[in-house]
């Protein structure tokens, strides 16, 4: 597992919340052989060490929704003084990434996510905004659905924020890029790739279940004004991975500083057991 620390700049982003830290995790897939409750303690143990003021959960924190009732409780340990805030993957859906005519499995309805999240103490956001508040201003986290079974709605997500307000958005696909609207979005928060999982040098991802692998499949990507995050998943659906480990990303925002400022990103190897 590795830990990747990185910092963003954006533009609009107000005064109160330079530096504000969030804790990325993505794709858990609790209740995949190898991925039982030792594996997602240590998840939840190495993300509180990061002393995180927010923690976002990026979907498919369970491989079957069969497992919710086991896996999400555990999650009920991750400490963010600024909240715990979460959207759905296409696991929780039960759709397959890798057929779009395979028949959903899951026998969970929005509904009853949100009330599975929120014994953990998480807020799922679904196709939804809300506001951090710091000193009297805002930062707006918005959340959609799964982009991958075209549940999400972006523009209806923006209803509520005002305009010139600094956005993050949560997405399990980093597909979200490609709707109209995302311009009014600052940074992007995704998952569902897994980075690949095997990610061979000089070509890239072997197999990334996204539009545009090779620039999307993870880490930072720019979109014209908006930025984009996509992590590399704290677990996956098929146990191999080459060159692309699990990673736990800590993402610190800054105000921009200069004209052409551009995301700095840095990698720092923690020692965190790998699972």
């Amino acid at each position: 597992m590795r830990i990747e620390r990185l910092e963003i700049p954006l533009a609009r982003l107000p005064e109160a919340f330079e530096g504000l830290t969030l804790a990325v995790l993505s794709d858990l897939h609790a209740g995949f052989p190898g991925r039982g409750p030792a594996a997602v303690e240590r998840v939840v143990e190495e993300t509180n060490r990061l002393g995180a003021d927010v923690v976002v959960l990026l979907g498919d924190l369970v491989h079957r929704s069969r497992h919710a009732e086991v896996f999400l409780p555990l999650l009920a340990d991750l400490e963010a003084p600024g909240g715990k805030w979460a959207c759905l993957g296409n696991h929780e859906h039960g759709l397959r990434w890798y057929s779009r005519w395979a028949k959903p499995r899951s026998p969970f309805g929005v509904e009853q996510w949100r009330a599975l999240y929120a014994q953990s103490g998480i807020r799922l956001l679904v196709n939804e905004a809300e506001p951090l508040v710091r000193g009297g201003e805002r930062l707006w986290l918005v959340g959609v659905d799964d982009p991958c079974s075209g549940r999400h709605d972006l523009a209806g997500a923006l209803v509520r924020v005002g305009s010139g307000e600094c956005r993050l958005a949560l997405s399990h696909s980093p597909d979200l890029v490609d709707e109209p609207c995302i311009g009014e979005v600052d940074l992007v928060l995704a998952g569902h790739t897994h980075g690949g999982q095997v990610w061979l040098p000089g070509v890239g991802p072997f197999v990334a279940p996204c539009r545009r692998p090779r620039q999307r499949a993870a880490g930072l990507v720019r979109h014209n004004e908006t930025v984009m995050y996509v992590s590399r998943g704290a677990g996956e659906g098929l146990p191999l991975r080459v060159g692309c480990p699990r990673e736990i990303t800590l993402v610190t925002l800054s105000r921009v500083r200069s004209t052409g400022e551009v995301a700095r990103e840095c990698w720092a190897c923690e020692g965190v057991a790998a699972t």
